[in-house]
This record gives structure tokens, sequence and C-alpha cells, in this order.
């Protein structure tokens, strides 16, 4: 019988990833510091552009406007979170999907923590838009957060009580089981 998933049998290596993912954002990001000047924009297709623009606020430019108290908040808020899901994952997690979440926000949450610490904003090049419409430019790490967040919320609607599992075992072993009652 095999043994059940466990994240903390190899915690480390997903740590790791997780170091690798944000790296991977950084990477991309130095890539656009050097070729690209801070608010210039190349068209790539008609839907959208490379851009190079920092971002002091949250997802979608929240509070980018605030007066730079924001800074210190966010940057707490991403080390809190990362720290948080790192010590759970180091502890166990049974899901293979939520580890995979947790690795992604972990991640992305680290990738624009280092933006603010050495910025004081967030590196935003992706910008998609639409006959003058255009979705707030966004990051690398960004997708890794959306796309943890995303894999959390499908670990969680998949997720069956121990209950639930238990009458799915009686009704396979017993079919005329629930008839019965």
């Amino acid at each position: 019988m095999p043994h059940p998933f466990s994240s903390k049998s190899h915690a480390g290596v997903w740590l790791l990833f997780a170091i690798v993912l944000a790296g991977l954002d950084q990477a991309v990001k130095y890539v656009v510091q050097i070729f690209l000047p801070l608010r210039a924009s190349i068209e790539i297709t008609p839907f959208f552009n490379w851009v190079h623009v920092l971002n002091p606020g949250a997802a979608f430019s929240l509070l980018a406007d605030a007066g730079g108290w924001q800074r210190g908040l966010f940057i707490g808020v991403g080390t809190t979170v990362s720290a948080v899901l790192a010590l759970a994952l180091w502890r166990g997690v049974s899901s293979r999907l939520e580890t995979a979440a947790y690795v992604g926000l972990i991640g992305g949450a680290l990738g624009n923590v280092t933006d603010r610490l050495r910025l004081g904003a967030v590196v935003d090049y992706l910008d998609f838009h639409w006959q003058g419409w255009h979705w707030p430019a966004f990051n690398l790490a960004d997708i890794f957060v959306v796309g943890g967040a995303g894999l959390l919320l499908l670990a969680s609607a998949l997720e069956r009580t121990p209950q639930d599992a238990q009458t799915r075992v009686d009704t396979e072993q017993h079919p005329n089981k629930e008839t019965q009652s």
C-alpha cells in the first residue's frame, strides 16, 4: 500500500522550488530593467505590450497613491504569509495541490517583496489591452500568486471530509446499503 502524500518529507525541496520561482521572477524583472527604460512600451501584438512600470501598490495598483506607508505593510504581509505557508509545508501538507499552491504563493510573494525591498515598488511588465481598455500591468510573481490562489481554491473544492470518504468506502463495499436505510 503506498504511503499517503506529505510535503514534510521533502519540505526543503518545496521551499527551494519556491525560491527558484522567486528567482525566475527577479531574473525577468532584471531583463526588463536593463533593456527597457522606465515607462517605455513595446507593442508585441495588437492586444499585448511589453512595458516597464513601477507599481507601489498592490494588485491592480490598489493603494498605489497612498503616500508610501503601504510599502511596509505589503512587505510585512508578503513576508508573514510566506513564513506561515513555509511552516505549513515544513509541518506537512497532505495534498499535492495544496503543496503546489503554497509553493506558488511563496514564490510570488517573495518575488514582489524583493522588489519592494530593493526599489520601494514592484516592477510590472505584462500589459494586456483591447480597444483602449488596459488590464493593469502585472508580472510573473503575480501569475504565481494568482495561480497559487487558484490551486488552493481547487484543492479546497476537491477536498472531502473524512465522513464523506467513509461514506464513499461504505457504499463501494456495500452498494445496497444506501437503499436499505
